[in-house]
């Protein structure tokens, strides 16, 4: 029975958890127009969240572009259909690797950040401070990092797409000697923009609201100590990415299941 008791408090605690969850959720839904209203916060946000990431999203995307053309070419080259190797390549950045490994990166970078600087503002009591002064903070602080990240997150994932297609030419094209016409040829005919191209932005919003919130809610129920906050920003990289791999699996199956 005690066995039966623990198991029935911790799934209820869970399923609380879940709840809790869902209404921050909410909440942040409800106070993101009176952020679009005053646009500038959000401005001043994307350039924290979004321009900072450029650098590791970009070194990412070139060296993804390069393992992925070297290994696909090896690959290729047995059976002669090198000539693919740039439709190949396109479509993985485009449709997986892109949204994905971008979503992962601006969880590491990007959603620890936003985690800690709230778990420091809850624990410095300044959203406190906000709410005896009749000022929501769902409003003034978390919409905003919240609208930032999902408007940064897609046009990450774009430029880790763009650049790995040129380190993969780099590699395909100045390094192996590939054709440089049939390189793009392909690529031009065989990708289609609404399809693969669309399919990804939509991947990578998705994933921008996945792990904008997540950082936010772990930031803003982190207990206002030191080892809260850090276990808060652990805990916000591990949820955020075991919920971007569950969900590229579902969208995958959406999107790509019927010709």
């Amino acid at each position: 029975m005690n066995a039966l008791a623990v198991l029935g408090t911790r799934s209820l605690d869970v399923l609380r958890g879940f709840g809790h969850a869902a209404f921050f959720f909410v909440d942040l839904l409800r106070a993101a127009p009176a952020a679009l209203r005053r646009f500038g916060l959000v401005v001043v946000q994307i350039h924290v969240i979004g321009n900072r990431s450029i650098v590791i999203i970009a070194a990412s995307g070139m060296a993804v572009g390069f393992v992925l053309a070297l290994q696909m070419y090896y690959a290729l080259v047995t059976y002669g259909a090198t000539e693919s190797l740039g439709l190949i390549v396109n479509l993985a950045l485009v449709r997986e690797l892109g949204p994905v490994v971008a979503a992962l990166l601006f969880a590491g970078r990007a959603g620890t950040s936003l985690t800690a600087e709230i778990g420091l503002m809850k624990a410095g009591e300044q959203l406190s401070a906000m709410e005896m002064m009749a000022i929501d903070p769902k409003r003034r602080v978390l919409a905003p990092r919240f609208l930032a990240g999902v408007i940064s997150m897609p046009i990450l994932a774009i430029l880790f797409s763009v650049v790995g297609i040129l380190g993969a030419y780099v590699v395909a094209v100045l390094l192996i000697g590939l054709d440089a016409g049939n390189f793009w040829s392909i690529m031009q005919e065989k990708v289609d923009v609404w399809r693969d191209v669309g399919n990804g932005i939509v991947k990578s919003f998705v994933f921008g609201i996945i792990c904008t919130a997540v950082a936010l809610y772990q930031g803003y129920e982190a207990k206002p100590t030191p080892e809260g906050v850090s276990y808060a920003t652990t805990r916000a990289v591990v949820i955020s990415s075991l919920c971007v791999l569950g969900m590229d699996f579902v969208l995958t199956a959406l999107m790509f299941s019927t010709p």
